[in-house]
């Protein structure tokens, strides 16, 4: 107790000079134990709202690991170009696994393909059905399955021993059993609905059809390769513009001999200038890489010059030295910060700047679609003097806050960008956030929830791929599975230097026909 009492300051002895020290000193302590406070309850708060709708239980997970890790080897194996084996090779080539027939209890459509001369072109003589080749594809339509039966009656000369044949069809895999809405099918449920090929191969056993996943992931790895032409021409289409959104997210790989997860990232790239009333068709493309160094996205936009809207994440920072790439800032992230001490503490200062943020976004609702110079006119004359009041109040009120606190963080990460986050106000075309980028992720988001990982580096690269396709066709308005089954159906016989016709806006007028004709006879 005599100790307690010594530490207590008679404040009678002390003069104004130390009085006035004291209050200070014991100002700030009060600062920084309400800093401490409020970056507490900002943490409790996000991890309510993570939590939110969740179990927290722990389901283990081994089989399904391999299941995934089997179905990554399997379809990586399926996914490499058809080559020849060298003469001589003394290597055992992979056993064919024996294919079971067809199920009976499927509908059959035959397809008569009958050669097309009339008459034999070695003499002239008349033909005859001599015989015929039977071969069966396994099609896939909505909500059913049947099989195709393509029937070539071979005909023989009837004045001398000439046989004629129509060629066989093509097939999106050479020599494969699924048909092109049959692939489609496969790979939207695994890339857009997040279906494993395990849980698939039990769905379609349920409808009497045996498909092991081995065999899917065969028809993914193929179907993969084969579609990869066409992702080449979406990347060059997006990095072609001048001004492009980008982003990044975290997706857990098994890591090859531990059976544990490491993080990778998948990173994506939209052009979209609908916004800017611009008529040229917006594509994304997503790329896969190992880890989050910043030489991935210097090595990704390494053609592109232009305005890149992105975070503020340092990856991308040395990627505006020079001038060749121009950096936009992201309002939303901007305003994120806010809302988060907002909602933890019902913070006054956090609600205003939520407010005048807000104001900036009504003008952004009554332009968008406009043409540029309309949208650079109004943010000049509307915009911009909110901006400048903005940034003053926010100079103002960091004064009077603790450097500590979660508040004076969220002014500072504004103000430390304001000229990126200014940048929208001089360009029609560019936006006031990157909601492009990170819409275009929601579908790994919601992808991470079902498989949880994915099985190998080559897996996430065949992801970043497919999202592509699906991500580009969303966003022309295309039904994803519609658009991949007309592609299949035709690219293995597409010549390679017309492949950007196969791109989603060079389909949609075919595609949109298409659907109003089955709507019709349905």
């Amino acid at each position: 107790m005599a100790e307690a009492h010594a530490s207590v300051v008679d404040l009678s002895r002390l003069d104004r000079e130390a009085l006035e020290a004291l209050v200070v000193a014991q100002q700030e302590k009060l600062l920084t134990r309400n800093s401490e406070i409020e970056h507490l309850k900002l943490i409790i708060a996000k991890l309510r709202r993570m939590m939110f709708g969740t179990k927290s239980e722990k389901i283990a997970r081994e089989v399904e690991q391999l299941e995934l890790k089997l179905e990554e080897l399997e379809t990586g194996e399926a996914a490499r170009p058809p080559a020849a084996a060298p003469t001589g090779s003394t290597s055992t080539p992979r056993r064919k696994r024996k294919r079971r027939p067809l199920p009976e209890h499927l509908p059959r459509e035959t397809h008569m393909h009958m050669p097309a001369e009339e008459a034999c072109s070695a003499c002239g003589g008349g033909l005859s059905k001599l015989g015929e080749d039977v071969s069966e594809m396994l099609e896939y339509i909505p909500a059913s399955f049947k099989v195709i039966r393509h029937v070539r009656p071979k005909m023989c000369c009837t004045r001398c021993d000439m046989i004629m044949q129509a060629p066989a069809p093509s097939r999106p895999i050479d020599r494969g059993l699924a048909g092109p809405g049959l692939l489609a099918h496969v790979l939207v449920s695994k890339y857009a609905d997040h279906l494993p090929l395990y849980r698939q191969s039990e769905i379609y056993a349920r409808e009497g059809v045996d498909l092991d996943r081995s065999t899917l992931a065969d028809w993914v790895g193929a179907a993969s390769y084969l579609l990869s032409p066409l992702v080449d021409q979406l990347r060059k289409h997006v990095l072609a513009a001048s001004k492009i959104h980008a982003d990044d997210t975290p997706v857990p790989v098994l890591a090859p001999g531990t059976g544990k997860t490491k993080t990778a990232r998948l990173w994506t790239y939209v052009r979209d200038d609908r916004p800017a009333g611009s008529d040229v068709p917006p594509a994304v493309w997503f790329t896969y890489t190992q880890d989050r160094k910043g030489e991935h996205p210097k090595q990704h936009l390494n053609s592109f010059t232009g305005v890149l809207q992105a975070d503020a994440y340092a990856g991308f920072h040395h990627l505006y030295e020079g001038g060749r790439i121009v950096e936009a800032a992201c309002w939303a992230h901007a305003r994120r910060k806010f809302y988060d001490i907002h909602v933890a503490h019902g913070s006054a200062i956090a609600g205003e700047a939520i407010q005048r943020i807000g104001k900036l976004y009504d003008i952004e609702r009554e332009i968008r679609g406009q043409a540029a110079d309309l949208r650079c006119e109004v943010r000049q004359a509307r915009a911009r003097p909110l901006m400048d009041d903005l940034h003053r109040w926010l100079n103002k009120t960091l004064v009077g806050l603790s450097r500590k606190s979660d508040t004076a963080a969220a002014i500072r990460y504004a103000l430390s960008r304001w000229r990126a986050l200014g940048r929208y106000l001089d360009d029609g075309a560019i936006e006031i956030d990157n909601s492009a980028a990170e819409r275009a992720l929601r579908v790994v988001a919601l992808g991470r929830k079902n498989y949880l990982f994915a099985g190998s580096d080559a897996g996430g690269e065949r992801a970043a791929a497919i999202y592509s396709l699906l991500g580009s066709a969303k966003l022309n308005d295309l039904d994803p599975e519609l658009y991949l089954r007309h592609v299949l159906e035709r690219i293995a016989d597409h010549p390679v230097n017309r492949i950007h016709q196969l791109l989603p806006w060079n389909l949609a007028s075919e595609l949109t026909t298409h659907l109003e004709t089955s709507q019709v006879s349905t």
